[in-house]
C-alpha cells in the first residue's frame, strides 16, 4: 500500500511541476521615470503642452477683456452693434474650443505627439520583457503601474484555437 501511494506521488509530482506557470510583473512606470530617453521624452512633451497652454491663455484672456468691454458698452449699442459683438465673443469662444480639442483632445496633437515619442521607446521595453522572460522561462508579464495588463504571454499558454474549436462544435 505505502509502495502505491510513493509510486503514486512519483507520478503526481512531475506533473505537478509542468502545470505551474512563471509569472512576473514590472512596474512600466517607474521604468519610464529612470529611463534617459523617456525622460528626454517627456521634458519635450512636457515643453510643447505648456506652449500651447500659454496659448490658450492667451485667447481666454482676450476673451474676457473683449467680454468685459462688450459687458459695459452693451446698454448704450445698438442692436446691430450689440449682435456683431456677440457673434464675435461666441466666434472667439468657439475658437477656444476648437484649438483646446486640436491640442489636448481624444485625437489631438498631443496624442499624437506621444505615441510617436513614446512608441519607440515602449517598443524597446517590450523586446528587452521579451528577451528577459523567454531566458528566465515566464509564462505570464503583467503591468503593475496602473490598470493591470498583460504585456507578456507564453504561447504555449493560448487556448485561442481551442476555444475556437469547441465553439464552433458548441450546442452541436
Amino acid at each position: 500500500m505505502k509502495r502505491a501511494i510513493l509510486v503514486l506521488l512519483g507520478l503526481l509530482v512531475p506533473c505537478l511541476l509542468v502545470a505551474q506557470s512563471k509569472i512576473g510583473h514590472i512596474n512600466s512606470e517607474a521604468i519610464l521615470k529612470e529611463l534617459p530617453e523617456a525622460i528626454d521624452a517627456q521634458r519635450s512633451l512636457d515643453a510643447l503642452v505648456s506652449q500651447w497652454e500659454s496659448e490658450l491663455q492667451k485667447m481666454q484672456t482676450d476673451w474676457k477683456r473683449k467680454f468685459d468691454d462688450y459687458d459695459k458698452k452693451k446698454l448704450i449699442m445698438t442692436d446691430q452693434v450689440r449682435a456683431e459683438k456677440e457673434r464675435e465673443l461666441r466666434d472667439l469662444d468657439q475658437n477656444i474650443d476648437q484649438f483646446r480639442n486640436s491640442k489636448f483632445g481624444q485625437n489631438g496633437e498631443l496624442f499624437q505627439k506621444q505615441a510617436e515619442v513614446m512608441k519607440p521607446i515602449q517598443n524597446k521595453i517590450f523586446k528587452v520583457l521579451e528577451d528577459i522572460s523567454k531566458e528566465d522561462g515566464y509564462d505570464y508579464v503583467f503591468d503593475k503601474s496602473g490598470d493591470i495588463l498583460l504585456l507578456y504571454a507564453n504561447e504555449k499558454n493560448d487556448l485561442t484555437q481551442k476555444v475556437l474549436v469547441r465553439m464552433q462544435t458548441f450546442g452541436k
